[in-house]
Formats: C-alpha cells, structure tokens, sequence
C-alpha cells in the first residue's frame, strides 16, 4: 500500500540552480539539505502551534493582529517552498497532483481562500494538514507501507465486520422502537431515531445521561442493552485480530494478491495472475487490471 509514497521525480536540468535546489528539497544526504529539512520541520510545527493557539477565544481575542501576521508569514515560505518544489522538477504536473503535492496545496491555500471567499476563515483549520509533511521530513512513509497488511486483514474480515454491524444496528432498532413505546416522548424518546440513538449510546457503555429511562420496564431493558454491549464490543476486535493474526502466520505476500473472491466457496486472496481458486479449484473471474 503506497498511500504516502513520493512520486519518483526528476532534477529539471542536470546542471544549474535547479539541479542544486532539487538535491536541497528532496534529497537529505548532504549538510544544505539536512539544514534546509530542519528550518522546515520548525516552521511547520511553529504554523501548526499557531493555528491551535489561534483557536482558543481568549488568545484570539488578545492576538488577533499578531496571529495574523505570523499565519501571513508561514504562508508565504511555504508558498515560496511549494514554487520552488514545482520549478526544479522535470513534471510540475506530476507533483501538483501527488499526495503531498495536493497537501502542500491545502497547506497553503486556505490563507489565500479568505481574502476573497467570504466565510473561508472557517477553512483555515485545514492549515492543520501541515503536520503530515513531518512524515515526509522524517521519512516516517516508510512504516505506513506496514498498514498494508492492516489493510488487507480488514478487507478479508469485511463480511464478519458487516455482519456484526447489521445485528448491531437491528438491536438499536428493536431496543429503539421498545423504548420509544414504554418511555414516550414526554421521557425524552421523542421519537424511534432519537430512541435509536439512546440505544447506541447505551450498548457502547458511553452513558451521556441527555436521554434516561424512568419507568421499570425501561431501565430493564437498559440494563439489558449495558450487558449486550459489554459482550459484543469485543467482537469487531476479535474478528479483526484473528484475521490479521492468520495473515502474518501464512506469510503472505500481500502485494502479489488481489482481492478476487470464488463465486463457489468465497474464498480471496488469491494470486493476482492466478485462473483457479486455490481451495475448490473452481475457474476464478478476471483479474482487474
């Protein structure tokens, strides 16, 4: 799984101010370019310590103005380190619309936005997003390849998963529709959606309190729906784990399969040129290119 991965890009001259800037920007061997990762990395957790502080009302209210200025400054070295990322490689384009091309972009963007979109000031949380490109200063990519066994455990557990959730959200239904009967909406359970959501709250063990029971019957039923959830909140886990503990024990090359399920027995993960299920030997669909 390449989610975070960088595009394989290209010096624009092979010589030149260019080439020289591109060894700064995207490589990490040498002192200007090491130095040039640590100016970055302390200008984007200075930016995104701006945007928290920013947020809260009474800082705001006092350094508004500063705040302001500060949040200009960061966006424009960032802007002019987002022109430059463009300019030295070989395909701006390829950039542009790589993932950390298109964070780079919301990064930025949103300062630009509120100058002439009214109401984009509510945008400017997304400058937030800055703190991924750590990932790319402190080659963290590298262990987002790992989620690619997480990935694809979860994918083989996906029926189990759904089914789980539909006997979940039938319970809610049931649990919902018999509240909204005993309790009524004087109680609070104004109606079957509002009861569901009491539900749900009530099996996840959560317990707000905005919504309680007061008859018998009611919290009967609670007490009921607070057992239920403690025996199936560790069902998802369960499923889960057992299945990405059977994947780690087969060894399996997650790269080389596909997600191709047997139209006989149901079974996936198969060889991605593979024509025969491995278990009941039944002729597989096509391979989707």
């Amino acid at each position: 799984m390449r989610l975070f991965s960088t595009p394989q890009l290209n010096p624009a001259r092979s010589s030149g101010w260019r080439h020289r800037w591109f060894h700064i920007i995207y490589h990490h061997d040498t002192r200007p370019a090491r130095d040039f990762d640590l100016i970055l990395m302390v200008a984007i957790l200075a930016s995104v310590g701006v945007v928290m502080l920013d947020s809260v009302q009474r800082l705001h209210h006092d350094w508004a103005t500063w705040f302001y200025v500060i949040e200009w400054v960061f966006t424009a070295l960032f802007t002019v380190e987002y022109a430059l990322r463009l300019l030295v490689v070989r395909r701006p384009l390829r950039y542009a619309f790589s993932i950390w091309g298109i964070i780079d972009l919301l990064s930025i963007l949103p300062t630009y936005l509120s100058l002439f979109v009214p109401g984009a000031q509510s945008l400017l949380v997304v400058r937030a997003l800055r703190i991924l490109r750590l990932f790319r200063i402190l080659k963290l990519t590298r262990y987002i390849e790992e989620s690619g066994v997480l990935m694809h455990a979860l994918w083989r557990s996906r029926r189990k998963i759904l089914l789980f959730l539909f006997m979940v959200v039938t319970i809610a239904i049931i649990a919902g529709a018999l509240m909204y009967v005993i309790e009524g909406p004087e109680r609070g359970f104004s109606n079957i959606p509002a009861s569901m959501y009491w539900a749900v709250v009530t099996m996840a063990t959560v317990g707000f309190g905005d919504i309680v029971p007061h008859t018998t019957l009611g919290r009967f039923i609670t007490s009921v729906l607070i057992l239920i959830g403690y025996s199936i909140l560790a069902v998802p886990t369960g499923i889960y784990t057992a299945e990405l503990a059977g994947t780690m024990l087969r060894g399996e090359d997650i790269s080389r399969l596909d997600h191709r399920g047997c139209v006989i027995c149901g079974h996936e993960g198969h060889e991605h040129k593979a024509r025969y299920c491995n278990r009941c030997g039944h002729e597989l669909p096509r391979p989707q290119d």
